[in-house]
């Protein structure tokens, strides 16, 4: 298995936002973690990256453990997390927030490799490179977040709400990047809030509620069930 989260909680405030939340995520899946507004869908990405401290439990990738690990630490072994808000730098050039990500190489070889896996996924960042992140549209920025996450060479990738403040005809997009990125080799963990869409690309789910994981088994499975699409997942 590649990512293992073992009963993980985390607080803000001294209020559990996650609560002992276990999750598998092996090598090659597309794997959605769903719930509403609240359910803590968030806070695990954040725990998992470094970007919030558990209060207990464990995270391991490969085996290794990672929960009290620094961001950069996590990333540098092979954890990339795109968040809800982007965060661009969007006062800098598409070239330079792409460089950004590969700032792990110390080579210059190897941190201009991968920009041409990004070109090929979103060739419209291409075309934009001297252009400022900020005047980018929203599903542009989006695939910048996600091609400037790429830049790390990741095993793992996080995204939180990708298809958030874009236009339906970029989210078609993407979900097929999504797909891509998997193809060549990336483990992909997703909070999406098209779960319709999500659930047809992904192998297995996950399903929060108010901080707990309710529920759990093939994506197939959770879209295809009448009860659970009307009780769980408000489609």
């Amino acid at each position: 298995m590649l990512l293992e989260v073992r009963s993980l909680s985390t607080a803000y405030s001294g209020l559990l936002a996650i609560q002992d939340i276990s999750i598998d995520v092996a090598e090659n899946e597309i794997v959605v973690v769903a719930g509403a507004n609240g359910a803590g869908k968030s806070t695990l990405l954040k725990s998992i990256a470094g970007m919030e401290r558990p209060r207990s439990g464990s995270v391991t990738l490969d085996g290794a453990r990672l929960d009290g690990l620094p961001g950069h630490v996590i990333t540098q072994k092979g954890v990339a997390y795109v968040p809800e808000n982007k965060r661009l730098f969007p006062r800098l050039s598409v070239a330079d927030n792409l460089r950004l990500g590969s700032y792990l190489h110390r080579a210059a070889a190897d941190r201009e490799a991968p920009l041409e896996r990004v070109f090929a996924l979103f060739p419209r960042l291409k075309e934009r490179l001297p252009q400022r992140a900020g005047t980018l549209s929203g599903g542009e920025q989006q695939m910048l977040a996600i091609g400037r996450a790429l830049m790390t060479r990741p095993r793992l990738l996080m995204l939180d709400e990708p298809s958030q403040g874009i236009m339906p005809k970029l989210v078609d997009e993407i979900f097929d990047a999504i797909t891509t990125i998997r193809a060549t080799g990336v483990t992909i963990l997703l909070v999406e809030q098209r779960l319709a869409e999500s659930l047809s690309i992904a192998d297995r789910a996950y399903v929060l509620q108010t901080g707990r994981l309710i529920l759990q088994g093939p994506a197939a499975n959770l879209r295809d069930d009448p009860e659970v699409r009307r009780a769980y997942l408000g489609l």
